[in-house]
């Protein structure tokens, strides 16, 4: 039965990994997004993996050759249990699919479960009577909001956890 299963790869080996499996046969799935990268002074975007050093392999293991994938360039190993890869549910990999854009990256506006402009409180003793406005979720999980503190407006950063939609 055919099913998908991660393969961890070697440091910066997931596109090295993924089109020495493609050469081999097998399906392979690499998620990506665009990573804020700065560098003397520049910013700009990269397409990098969404989850470092992990790529999926789509096969029926009864039918096809997995023990193959171990030797594979830029492979450090296909992720097992005992002596038998372990499947990723199928929903994990066709939701991920359902995010990609047209240019085969997912956009972290449509990973976040609020808008623009929802009002959120902070989960967190020094700030658990403030409520702010959602503004965006970066790359890290990170939500942003606009708080309006002492008469200004402040932004402040904290893990999409530590916060919750207010009414």
């Amino acid at each position: 039965m055919r099913g998908w299963y991660a393969v961890h790869t070697q440091p910066n080996g997931e596109v090295k990994a993924m089109q020495h499996l493609l050469r081999q046969g097998f399906d392979v799935f690499l998620p990506k997004y665009l990573k804020r990268r700065s560098h003397a002074r520049k910013i700009d975007w990269v397409p990098a993996p969404l989850f470092p050093r992990y790529l999926f392999v789509g096969m029926d293991i009864a039918e096809n050759r997995w023990r193959a994938i171990h030797s594979t360039v830029g492979v450090s190993y296909l992720v097992c249990q005992g002596d038998s890869p372990v499947e990723v549910p199928d929903d994990v990999v066709s939701s991920l699919w359902a995010r990609e854009d047209a240019k085969g990256l997912i956009d972290f506006a449509q990973i976040s479960p609020f808008k623009r402009g929802d009002k959120l409180q902070i989960l967190d003793a020094a700030f658990g009577d403030v409520i702010g406005e959602f503004e965006n979720l970066d790359e890290q999980g990170r939500v942003t909001l606009l708080l309006d503190l002492m008469g200004r407006k402040v932004k402040l950063k904290t893990p999409l956890e530590k916060v919750t939609a207010v009414g």
